[in-house]
């Protein structure tokens, strides 16, 4: 009976309706806003209101939609007669070292990481714990960001990559010497490289306060430029400097942009052991859209320029390369392990999958990441071990994929995996990697002979196998 009154109320609405959207002009037409739409996007619209209501710069969780990376046009290579898959599972090696050169490298079982992501200026202390137990139970580091070790993220990670960063907040022998890598931060992909950004004093917890030091009613902010460094030369000498005073590795952490080749230069006149190259498609709490739309470099284009720069000039074996910047995909880390890249870092799809099975207690009151940020009203409902697990599983979970892959590239570690492996569907992309463009013929012009490896002799016009 219900459902028939419905319908009966509901049949002159949809007839109405129906009849101005095939008749009336359109500026009086509701068709009207199915073409602004189309001309304008939802998104556009919808950041248009909001930048309308607050007169402010918007903060976008998560980082840009916008992906330019072109990681589905690139394929990787498998192999099953003229060499074979490797023979078992348990024969890959899935290590990594991080600064093998320090005093004190960074061994991990995995080169999965969690990138920077704040306590405070992003994520909540909760959100904090879960994620570096999380990479803990799967072998892998965390890292501070943007913050100040905390006791309750010290405790719960296994490996702890300290964030040196322009808010000043994590310096001093008694913070850097609780970690195991530091990590300068000049820049950041999500942030268009590096801007002032402030906390107001309103926002900032007890906790918070004591963490970063904060004295009464003082704002937090951090700056462009790295207090007190002035010049390139103050920047090498600063990395020099921590070089000197740590044994853990210490690495520069840069946004890609297209001066990628001139900041990789003044990287070389220091000690530091790693580069983390950051693309523009990654993610943060409170980044400005514009900023993460339209400023930087592509994690695609800025990792194949950083890797083909540091082997130009002789220096690929000196440093250890992250990258970074909306990697979320097994594959995705394949093909960027295959680009030269040592190590991963993962952000916003290691949030999604730490929260996996939690997002039900805040929806539909509350968006998801409300469970996850500093100041989300409903963070206090994360239960931390739970986070943790999910974490840890995704994490096997792209591993024992990646392994997979592995054993069928013929390969039995995944430092093994290279260019070579790697073909492209796009011609130019292809030229600009220095790899096969899958159109292309190979052509057999020798007869194969059996080497004492079981493998195919590779004759010189099959360099690129070698």
């Amino acid at each position: 009976m219900l459902s028939w009154l419905v319908m009966k109320m509901m049949d002159p609405m949809t007839d109405e309706m129906f009849r101005k959207v095939i008749t009336e002009d359109y500026p009086d037409n509701p068709f009207v806003m199915v073409s602004v739409a189309e001309k304008l996007t939802p998104q556009a619209i919808i950041e248009a209101g909001m930048r309308a209501e607050s007169g402010k710069a918007l903060q976008r969780p998560l980082g840009s939609p916008r992906v330019l990376s072109p990681w589905d046009k690139l394929l990787l290579s498998p192999k099953q007669l003229f060499e074979l898959p490797t023979a078992e599972l348990t024969q890959i090696d899935t290590k990594t070292t991080i600064g093998p050169n320090a005093k004190q490298p960074l061994q991990l079982d995995i080169p999965i990481m969690v990138t920077g992501m704040s306590y405070g200026g992003s994520l909540s202390l909760q959100m904090k714990q879960a994620l570096a137990k999380g990479a803990a139970l799967a072998g892998t580091a965390t890292n501070t960001g943007e913050s100040a070790v905390t006791d309750e993220e010290r405790g719960a990670a296994k490996f702890l990559i300290g964030q040196y960063n322009r808010g000043g907040w994590l310096s001093g022998p008694e913070q850097l010497g609780r970690v195991d890598a530091i990590e300068i931060q000049l820049g950041q992909g999500a942030w268009g490289g590096a801007v002032e950004s402030s906390k107001h004093h309103d926002t900032i917890g007890e906790h918070l306060k004591k963490t970063w030091d904060i004295q009464g009613d003082a704002d937090a902010t951090i700056y462009a430029r790295m207090p007190g460094k002035n010049t390139t030369q103050d920047i090498i000498n600063m990395v020099n400097n921590m070089k000197d005073q740590y044994d853990v590795p210490v690495g520069v952490k840069i946004a890609a942009s297209d001066y990628i080749e001139y900041e990789l230069a003044v990287i070389a006149k220091t000690q530091a052991d790693f580069i983390v190259i950051d693309g523009c498609e990654g993610g943060t709490a409170v980044a400005p859209p514009t900023l993460g739309d339209n400023i930087g470099l592509p994690t695609f284009y800025g990792l194949v320029r950083a890797i083909d720069w540091l082997s130009s000039q002789g220096l690929r074996e000196r440093f250890t390369v992250i990258v970074a910047g909306g990697l979320k995909m097994p594959g995705d880390f394949l093909k960027a392990l295959a680009l030269g890249a040592d190590a991963v870092y993962i952000g916003s799809i290691a949030i999604m999958a730490a929260m996996q099975s939690q997002m039900a207690k805040v929806l539909p009151q509350a968006t998801p990441p409300q469970l996850a940020l500093y100041q989300g009203k409903m963070n206090d409902k994360l239960d931390i071990d739970q986070a943790a697990s999910c974490l840890a599983n995704f994490l096997q979970s792209c591993l024992a994929e990646m392994k997979l892959a592995t054993q069928a590239l013929g390969k039995n570690t995944l430092k093994e995996i290279s260019r070579r492996d790697l073909v492209s569907v796009d011609r130019e992309l292809a030229t600009f990697m220095g790899i096969r463009y899958a159109g292309q013929h190979r052509q057999l012009s020798y007869e194969a002979e059996e080497s004492q490896r079981g493998r195919a002799k590779i004759p010189q016009e099959w360099s690129y196998l070698q």
